[in-house]
């Protein structure tokens, strides 16, 4: 080890840098993936052998000619900025010019390219340094092949230190789900070990990229929407897309689907993601995460990307601001008229005659069943369910959830407390629990050895038999939502409360005008429709006359 500071040799200083950027398969695929993208390819294809430490990846963008493909893979030489004031103005996913030099450094390069106007392609064999090796011309597609062998060979080390290899192959897959959310347009096809992998086929927007990532989930189980950002900034205004899972049908065990990318990058920014789980506190059921992904479009005069070798993490100027407008987006959009009735599959929630009740596009209370006076009560059943026929069906709501969505907004609008008259007095209340009450805006006070009076409840609370028992449990922790959401629940219609056609009809009338009809607070599904086209199936209604008369 050397005892005095000294200048490193360029090799170390490249070998350093290389184990920056290519520090596994998944990185490899990124930064090429990128150089396809910024290339304007709409088909990009890898071939990975990873016993082999080999890949191919090749796409079909402009490709470079002999010049630029001689320099190609030379330490920071790039096409996509010039100066410094170009770092603030980044238009493309790379701009460093790191990637093939570092491949250089941990692995043999080959890349064949040819423009498209080219009447053939050319084929480089790169050295340690990224200087040409070897050069030859080939018929190829106008396109760049690039072809990575014996991967990490200069760093034994890092080839033993890699994950496992299921684990490497996942980190790749969802490497390039991000990129094909961020660029919908394109068709990504993947082989393994020469078999076919995973194909993501191009479309309009990631909402029908995303169904092919998450089988379970479809298209009618997704809402979109794209809308300028307003924000204290004289720059253009930003925009935004998101792309949401109705909390009512998809929602995941982990927090695995909630995915923010900026400029046609995936990126990792948890404050961002942590606003957007927050925007569904009250819509998902208990311990579950939502599917939720948001693609900004920022003026890069706003971003700082040097700030990662993977450019995964950067700088957002008005992060704080972006954290307020996006739940007020993701509110909105969950508001927001989908349009018509939808009757399309999806997975059945109960045994074969509720399997007709198939997912339907509803999902706000201005879109048909969900709009006052579209529901007609009909019946009670079991003194837990209401049945509701609309002009498209039929739909059954449980009775209680549907009051408690009911009265948990009108609580978080009007959280109002009223004076207790003789007040109720609890006893071994601790410390912290009393804090809780006071947290709560109520009043109290001690009232000798162990007691304690409170001397103001709740007004939905005060005239119940049970308030001393429901304050109780306000005391045992939770912020005000939290004892909003206790409030609704205990004072809510019980399921087993017979109900006449008119509260009913009332009931209905009040839910549909809910701001977020589709769950209770807890994150329950309120309502089953079944469409009358799921009906006619399930009674071989579409069978021809002859055939249904037995003939």
């Amino acid at each position: 080890m050397a005892t005095q500071i000294q200048a490193l040799p360029n090799t170390v200083i490249d070998a350093i840098a290389a184990g920056e950027v290519i520090d596994s398969w998944a990185a490899v695929v990124r930064e090429l993936a990128e150089n396809a993208l910024d290339a304007g390819a709409n088909r990009i294809s890898l071939d990975l052998w990873p016993r082999r430490w080999q890949l191919r990846l090749a796409d079909n963008g402009r490709g470079m000619d002999l010049p630029d493909l001689r320099q190609a893979a030379l330490a920071h030489h790039t096409s996509k900025i010039e100066t410094a004031a170009d770092l603030w103005n980044i238009v493309s996913l790379g701009f460093r010019g790191e990637a093939l030099h570092s491949l250089c450094q941990g692995a043999e390069l080959d890349i064949c390219s040819r423009p498209a106007q080219a009447s053939e392609g050319w084929q480089i064999r790169y050295d340690r340094q990224g200087q040409p090796q070897e050069e030859t011309t080939v018929a190829i597609a106008p396109g760049t092949i690039v072809t990575v062998a014996n991967l990490f060979a200069a760093w034994p080390g890092r080839r033993q230190a890699l994950p496992p290899l299921a684990q490497q192959l996942r980190a790749v897959h969802q490497t390039l789900q991000q990129l094909a959310l961020c660029h919908p347009q394109v068709t990504w096809q993947a082989r393994l070990d020469d078999r076919p992998w995973f194909t993501l086929w191009p479309a309009a927007s990631a909402r029908q990229v995303l169904p092919q990532m998450l089988r379970q989930v479809h298209p009618q189980d997704l809402r979109e929407t794209e809308q300028i950002v307003s924000l204290p900034s004289n720059e253009e205004p930003p925009r935004v897309y998101l792309l949401l899972g109705l909390p009512d049908r998809c929602h995941r065990r982990r927090n695995d689907w909630v995915r923010v990318a900026v400029n046609g990058r995936p990126i990792i920014l948890p404050e961002l993601e942590q606003a957007m789980v927050q925007a569904f506190r009250r819509t998902l059921p208990g311990h579950r995460y939502p599917i939720c992904f948001a693609h900004l479009r920022v003026d890069p005069s706003q971003l700082d990307w040097n700030r990662h070798p993977a450019k995964a993490i950067l700088y957002l100027q008005q992060l704080q601001e972006w954290c307020r407008a996006l739940p007020q987006l993701i509110d909105q959009t969950l508001q927001s008229d989908p349009g018509a009735l939808n009757d399309s599959s999806h997975q059945p929630r109960l045994h074969q005659v509720i399997k007709t009740a198939e997912a339907t596009g509803t999902y706000r209370a201005t879109s048909t069943p969900h709009q006052q006076g579209t529901l007609r009560a009909v019946a009670q059943v079991h003194n837990r369910y209401i049945l509701a026929e609309h002009a498209a069906g039929m739909c059954l709501i449980e009775q209680h959830i549907a009051h408690e969505r009911v009265l948990y907004e009108q609580l978080c609008d009007h959280w109002r407390v009223v004076p207790l008259e003789p007040p109720i007095l609890l006893e071994h209340l601790s410390a912290a629990q009393v804090e809780q009450l006071r947290r709560l805006q109520l009043t109290v006070e001690p009232f000798g050895p162990s007691l304690w009076a409170l001397r103001s409840a709740p007004a939905s609370l005060a005239q119940r038999d049970d308030c001393a028992e429901a304050l109780q449990e306000l005391s045992l922790g939770g912020d005000l939502d939290a004892a909003i959401v206790a409030t609704a629940c205990r004072t809510a219609i019980r399921n087993g409360t017979p109900l006449d056609l008119a509260t009913m009809r009332s009931l209905l009338d009040q839910w549909q005008q809910t701001r977020h009809p589709q769950t209770c607070p807890h994150g329950r599904p309120i309502c089953l429709t079944l469409q009358e086209s799921s009906l006619a199936r399930f009674f071989r209604r579409h069978w021809v006359i002859g055939k249904s008369h037995g003939i």
